[in-house]
């Protein structure tokens, strides 16, 4: 099912999961390979996602998806399974309707009347999530009074290839982009200036691209993020110990069905004020949302 972004009147009213980032260095190998099996990975060259594929608004009822635990809440309560059934009718469900669901669902004491109507109104499973990746290239500092920065340039891009990783049981899926070549793609949007300092001012350029992530299993998942001078990299276990070093670890829960599952990357490049075509890694954010 195709998921989008709620307006910000509902983001109040959302299950907002903030994904926790660990700004450490990246774990040891003995972690990593738990998250990141070995063998098995798949590419993704994220600079084929466009912004038209941007998330639109997501427009729905007040009143959010019932969940197992709230068909066990009522359940136990003494609600009637009758009631129950309309309630999912009217809201859907978002269940686990596997057999595994099903029966977890029977030994919580939820009635067959209502288990019926579970595997006929729950939502569709998640197969996948989407992702919205917003970068922001920023510009040395200069004089707020316009005086000109002397700049040389450099023979070739360092360090401006982005990478981040995605564990899905036994494959790890691995998304890359030359952040170099997706700016020079945007070079017509305006620049943003920030202005925090009143003496200096920095020149801002937003790329926002998006696109679907197939994530077939449930449960807790990692998110890594870094960047470094390869136009290719395979899983984090083939990663050197620089770009393990200025990495970034994300983990968020991944739920069997919801209305939508939209999670969102933004990441940071500072450019070199001496080599212009010099991109350095600045640090990043993530957090995801499913209702």
């Amino acid at each position: 099912m195709k998921t989008n972004l709620l307006v910000a009147a509902i983001l109040l009213q959302s299950s907002l999961a903030l994904a926790q980032a660990s700004s450490a260095s990246y774990p040891s190998q003995a972690f990593s390979q738990r998250r990141f099996p070995e063998g098995r990975s798949e590419t993704i060259n994220i600079v084929e996602w466009t912004a038209n594929d941007l998330p639109k608004v997501y427009q729905r009822s007040e009143q959010l998806p019932l969940t197992d635990a709230d068909l066990v809440k009522l359940s136990n309560a003494g609600f009637d399974p009758a009631r129950i059934v309309a309630m999912i009718e009217e809201r859907r469900c978002a269940c686990d309707a596997s057999a595994d669901g099903l029966v977890a669902l029977k030994r919580q004491k939820v009635s067959e009347e209502v288990l019926s109507a579970v595997s006929l109104h729950a939502l569709k499973p998640n197969r996948s999530l989407t992702l919205l990746v917003t970068l922001d290239f920023i510009d040395p500092a200069r004089p707020a009074d316009g005086s000109p920065v002397a700049a040389s340039r450099s023979s070739a891009p360092r360090d401006s290839f982005l990478y981040f990783f995605v564990d899905d049981g036994p494959l790890t899926r691995v998304f890359q982009a030359d952040v170099a070549a997706l700016l020079a793609q945007q070079r017509r949007l305006p620049a943003m200036v920030d202005r925090t300092d009143p003496l200096l001012t920095r020149q801002v350029r937003r790329v926002q691209i998006a696109g679907e992530i197939p994530l077939k299993t449930y449960g807790e998942h990692t998110l890594y993020v870094t960047s470094g001078a390869r136009a290719t990299v395979g899983p984090p276990a083939m990663l050197v110990d620089a770009e393990r070093n200025r990495g970034q670890a994300y983990f968020f829960d991944y739920p069997a069905a919801s209305l939508q599952a939209v999670c969102r990357l933004s990441v940071s490049y500072r450019r070199d004020p001496l080599l212009a075509d010099k991109w350095s890694f600045a640090g990043s954010s993530f957090e995801c949302e499913f209702n």
